[in-house]
């Protein structure tokens, strides 16, 4: 019965409900990992690595394209380019 419950635990986040990662998991999420390559400001040569890990939904990636959106909107480093891996239980 404890398992059931954990299934149906949220969490909150401001005024909205956010599902935590278990229940994320049980419905249809998959770990997704991304390697966001990105040009540092001050040094438009230079590459720098930066990893990014939650559990997104496939093929879309949803909470990705938000992180991404952010960056672009937000952050000054432009992206170059960003591989993904994907791993549904």
């Amino acid at each position: 019965m404890a398992v059931a419950r954990e299934a149906l635990i949220l969490t909150m986040e401001g005024d909205s409900m956010v599902p935590s990662d278990f229940e994320k998991q049980v419905s249809s999420y998959g770990l997704t990992t991304a390697q966001i390559l990105y040009r540092r400001p001050d040094h438009r040569w230079l590459l720098q690595a930066y990893i990014w890990q939650d559990y997104d939904l496939f093929p879309n990636f949803p909470e990705l394209q938000r992180f991404l959106a952010f960056w672009q909107e937000k952050l000054e480093g432009p992206l170059h380019s960003v591989q993904v891996a994907h791993q549904k239980n």
